[in-house]
């Protein structure tokens, strides 16, 4: 099947057409810059009005329905980027080549990289819904913003003046018939370690030793379910090993993206004899596997022969590895006010150390901002007992739950007319953009809604077809009650 042809009878047409688009252009955090034109040129054509503001942000405008200048002005919001995540085996270039979707047992699925549903599927439901002549709908406004998954950088450069809408649909959350009104703050940590490096002993093999076949996820929504985080364990072969053989680091590498849980890490290794290595990673092997039956048991531990010229020098090798072995990783607290919500957790995601330095991040999440600083403040401490530089930055709060709000009444009303059935309210742990601007337009009605996704920030993402057309149905008739009642009930 073609890559145009997967999206042949899909419905609603227009939606999977704007899907469609998304696939074919890359668009990694800081890297939107083409999707960005094309939808400029798109909505030039359609006559829709269009600006771009300081932080790369994509503002869109169409007036009300004709007859409906009155109703309150809706933002629609998602962000244009993508995480991009790939098996080790793929060769997908993301800064070039279009995302192959299939179609299978009614989900659109990529297999060997991300598909980029979050947050393409909110994207393409705002612009069917901004190019559709027949929906009914008071003032529009469309918040596309751009560095949502490196940082939020969009949200954070949007100006307080930028937007006239007093309610906002955001289109970012993965659960069909869940409504959220709530959700995490954050902020990252990052670790910068300089080294000298030292010539590789003579005589000794080096070695390379991969850990790969992890399930990863979201390391929001994912992180309560205790999957595996390849550079922990990794780090913790690595501290066992060292009771068996002698050994010197050379690198270690691990995660590609802040907000994903890692799914393979990498270390490099110089021995004087590596007899006996090769048994001793097929019985780790084992036991991972048992260990982790029904959650990671596809773990795989590889070893090859590699070359190198320098080896870290004793001090790096053992605060890096020391350290790495210490730090916190997953859930740190659960919720008492939100039953079943994680409150706090962080995610070691990336690692990259060789002779000469290395790097390391981590990304804290909590619904109460102090309690993420508390953590982070924690990880800094860890890494300062070396003199190890560890610096907070890119804080964003948490969006507070409104029980109360007005917009979710209606939204909740409009799900039943149309459904038949109640609808959940949710607060998520994962962190989504309405928190910052919240902050930044206070008074602002917002809610979450969006189609269901699975496995979100991991090779294998899928989103499930039939509750795509079910969210094009909500959104268009969420604006049309507001559009026709003139207010929010």
């Amino acid at each position: 099947m073609s890559e145009l042809a997967v999206f042949a009878n899909l419905s609603p047409a227009a939606v999977w057409s704007h899907f469609a688009r998304l696939c074919a252009v890359p668009r990694a955090s800081k890297q939107e810059a083409a999707l960005r034109d094309e939808l400029l040129a798109w909505a030039a054509e359609k006559g829709i009005a269009a600006t771009v503001d300081r932080g790369g942000n994509l503002i869109l405008r169409k007036p009300a329905t004709p007859g409906h200048e009155e109703a309150p002005g809706v933002i629609l919001q998602a962000h244009l980027d993508m995480v991009c995540q790939k098996n080790a085996d793929s060769d997908h270039d993301f800064s070039r080549d279009a995302i192959v979707p299939v179609l299978r047992e009614g989900w659109l699925v990529a297999e060997g990289t991300t598909l980029g549903a979050d947050n393409g599927m909110g994207v393409a439901l705002i612009l069917a819904a901004l190019a559709d002549e027949t929906l009914v709908h008071g003032p529009l406004e469309a918040l596309l913003t751009v560095d949502e998954e490196a940082g939020m950088g969009g949200a954070h450069a949007l100006a307080a003046d930028a937007l006239q809408g007093r309610l906002m649909l955001n289109l970012d959350t993965e659960v069909w018939g869940e409504f959220y009104l709530g959700c995490a703050g954050g902020l990252d940590v990052d670790v910068r370690r300089d080294g000298e490096g030292e010539p590789l002993p003579a005589g000794w093999s080096v070695q390379r030793v991969a850990l790969r076949g992890l399930r990863g996820g979201h390391s929001g929504v994912d992180i309560h379910q205790e999957r595996g985080n390849a550079i922990k364990w990794l780090v913790g072969l690595l501290h066992d090993l060292a009771e068996v053989m002698p050994y010197r680091l050379v690198d270690l590498r691990g995660g590609t993206a802040r907000n994903a849980l890692p799914r393979e890490a990498v270390a490099t290794l110089a021995l004087p004899d590596a007899a006996g290595l090769a048994d001793w990673l097929a019985t780790q092997q084992l036991i991972l596997r048992e260990a982790w039956r029904g959650v990671d048991d596809g773990v795989t531990l590889a070893l090859d022969a590699a070359s190198a010229e320098q080896v870290l020098d004793d001090a790096s090798q053992f605060v890096w590895l020391a350290s790495l072995h210490a730090a916190p990783h997953g859930v740190k607290r659960m919720s008492r006010s939100v039953p079943g919500v994680v409150e706090t957790s962080n995610n070691l995601g990336i690692v990259d150390v060789g002779p000469a330095g290395g790097s390391a991040n981590f990304m804290v999440r909590s619904l109460v901002d102090r309690a993420a600083l508390a953590l982070a403040d924690e990880i800094v401490s860890l890494f300062a007992l070396s003199g190890t530089a560890a610096e907070k930055s890119g804080h964003y709060p948490g969006w507070t739950p409104n029980p109360d709000s007005p917009l979710l009444t209606t939204c909740q009303a409009v799900y039943r007319r149309e459904f038949g059935a109640d609808s959940t309210v949710q607060v998520i742990h994962a962190g989504l953009e309405c928190g910052i601007i919240g902050a930044k337009y206070p008074g602002l009605d917002i809610v979450s809604f969006g189609p269901t996704i699975r496995g979100a920030h991991a090779p294998g993402e899928r989103v499930e077809v039939a509750s795509v057309a079910r969210c094009e149905q909500l959104l268009r008739q969420i604006l049309r009650e507001l559009a026709l009642t003139g207010n929010v009930r």
